[in-house]
């Protein structure tokens, strides 16, 4: 039996695309390896992690999922128009994320998903809300994890080499 097969205290590095199921456009990707412990941090909805489980390294899977079990059904009332003039400048561009505040002081994310020459209309429901999705997702390293791996959820990261470097004080 091949050992490096995902499981818990494996650490894995996949790459994923989201994939829209009506129109087959890639609605995000991940081009550089993601790498975490499995069983010890969800890093992709359930059902992803579940089909990891037991692949390995150069297998290409793919996960239909139906986003409304992840986030629920598309809330409207996220959904806000308002005249460009009352929109700072800086919140003019589609693709924009706003981070807003409640009374209660809870915040949301909002993004901007239109702009005209009248208005700015911004969306707080999560971009693939409502959609049915494939991931597509290639798994490009499987091995055990190191303790101090587990302990943190993933792989610890050597800081840059700084030996010989002057630092320059700033006025």
């Amino acid at each position: 039996m091949n050992d490096n097969v995902i499981a818990d205290g494996k650490y894995v590095e996949v790459t994923y695309k989201v994939i829209d199921q009506i129109s087959g456009g890639v609605l995000t990707q991940v081009e550089f390896p993601l790498g975490y412990v499995h069983g010890t941090n969800e890093i992709l909805a359930p059902a992803v992690m579940a089909e990891l489980e037991g692949k390995e390294a150069g297998e290409v899977i793919e996960v239909p999922i139906d986003c409304k079990q992840i986030y629920g059904p598309r809330d409207e009332s996220l959904v806000i128009t308002d005249r460009i003039q009352n929109v700072p400048e800086e919140y003019r561009q589609v693709g924009m994320s706003i981070l807003m505040e409640s009374e209660t002081g809870q915040t949301k994310t909002f993004l901007v998903t239109r702009v005209d020459a009248k208005s700015v209309t911004i969306d707080g429901n999560n971009p693939l809300c409502g959609r049915e999705v494939i991931f597509r997702l290639e798994i490009i390293l499987v091995r055990d994890a190191t303790d101090e791996e587990i302990q943190y959820g993933g792989k610890i990261e050597e800081g840059p080499d700084l030996e010989g470097v002057t630092q320059v004080p700033i006025n």
